[in-house]
């Protein structure tokens, strides 16, 4: 595997649908929350555990950005993203959430789908640093796969998106090995887990904007 996702980059797009209920609409949240915060000024963006640059083109397109920088840890993911943004003036960097160099320099910060492949001290150092490379009064945005609250939920959850997932056209093998990277190849915590870690790293505003199957979204303010 190339990355730390499910699929192998030249598959990703094409997969991830499939595995994720309601994906472009958790875009279409993410878009209206930064434009509520923005009032449609123009902003300087960070888009952390970029993947193949989807997010960033739909950024581009939908948003006033006056630069966007993109990071991942996966070479490949980048290769990949740098290609779908060819024609477009952003920068890249092979680098995870943890390792992120700014400092009070983005309005925006956003990290989809990539801080649950963390532990527990990791996790909290990407958002440690997703906090500092914010301006004073800038936005973070994550969205990640969350933990219900008991063992019961946990397993109904799954089978929900076992469900999901026959119905999108996948096969009885990639249903099952989907659901046993649960806890062994990503992490997820619950949502109040979630909001205080937010608090813990600084943000004095944390709420959640959206949560449907696994995915919840949260925003941040650093104020």
């Amino acid at each position: 595997m190339d990355n730390r996702s499910a699929f192998a980059v030249n598959q990703y797009d094409e997969n991830v649908r499939k595995v994720i209920p309601f994906y472009d609409e958790i875009y279409d949240q993410i878009f209206r929350v930064i434009e509520t915060y923005s009032g449609h000024q123009p902003l300087k963006m960070l888009d952390t555990g970029c993947g193949t640059g989807t997010f960033a083109l739909k950024a581009l397109k939908r948003l006033s950005v006056s630069e966007i920088v993109l990071c991942d840890p996966s070479e490949k993911m980048l290769t990949d993203a740098k290609r779908k943004l060819h024609q477009e003036a952003c920068q890249f960097l092979n680098i995870g959430s943890e390792q992120l160099p700014f400092e009070e320099s983005f309005d925006v910060v956003t990290a989809i789908q990539s801080h649950h492949y963390f532990t527990r001290a990791a996790r909290e150092q990407a958002v440690s640093r997703c906090f500092r490379a914010l301006k004073s009064g800038g936005l973070f945005i994550c969205v990640e796969n969350t933990a219900p609250l008991t063992d019961t939920g946990k397993n109904l959850l799954l089978r929900r998106l076992e469900a999901f997932e026959r119905e999108a056209g996948r096969t009885e093998e990639e249903i099952t090995a989907h659901s046993a990277r649960y806890g062994r190849e990503f992490f997820p915590i619950t949502i109040p887990d979630h909001l205080e870690l937010l608090r813990k790293t600084g943000f004095g505003t944390a709420e959640l904007f959206w949560h449907s199957y696994m995915q919840s979204g949260f925003y941040a303010l650093k104020d």
